[in-house]
């Protein structure tokens, strides 16, 4: 059986390569999931991967810095890619944090500067709105309708 340690070596490799079922089996059936954009459990996670996957056309991942104590894991890991919304370069730096159940991931929280982020994704409505709950709350609902449309038109998610 695999560390805690190597199962997230295992999930960001997947991802490096955009193989998001090689991610899916890195992670428990009650998995749950968050980050500035997303609050998820079970397969709305691994829809969420598969969407992100297949819409990062120039999507470059890099991690490292992964620290297992006991059963909880940290990591940071970057991404870089187009965001399709305005075709902005975006260069995010997320610290990760996953807990294990079983041998496979159970929690994953993702964390980054979301007024950063938006600067880049959005440009100047980003950068001078980033900070306010205004602005996160639409990223959140709009990430949502599109992972909403994605799954219903993946049946495996349903």
């Amino acid at each position: 059986m695999k560390t805690n340690k190597e199962k997230v070596i295992d999930f960001y490799t997947a991802f490096s390569k955009k193989d998001h079922e090689g991610m899916a089996n890195c992670y428990h059936e009650e998995i749950y999931f968050r980050d500035e954009a997303f609050e998820l459990n079970g397969k709305e996670v691994q829809a969420m991967w598969h969407m992100l996957c297949l819409r990062g056309k120039d999507l470059v991942i890099e991690f490292g810095d992964l620290v297992e104590e006991g059963e909880t894991v940290t990591a940071k890991w970057e991404a870089k890619y187009t965001f399709s919304a305005t075709k902005r370069k975006v260069h995010n730096k997320i610290h990760a944090k996953f807990k294990f159940k079983e041998g496979l991931i159970v929690e994953h929280i993702d964390s980054f500067n979301f007024w950063k982020w938006s600067s880049q994704a959005l440009g100047l409505p980003g950068y001078l709105l980033g900070w306010s709950f205004f602005l996160k709350k639409k990223v959140r609902d709009q990430a949502g309708n599109s992972l909403n449309a994605f799954i219903s038109s993946h049946s495996e998610y349903q």
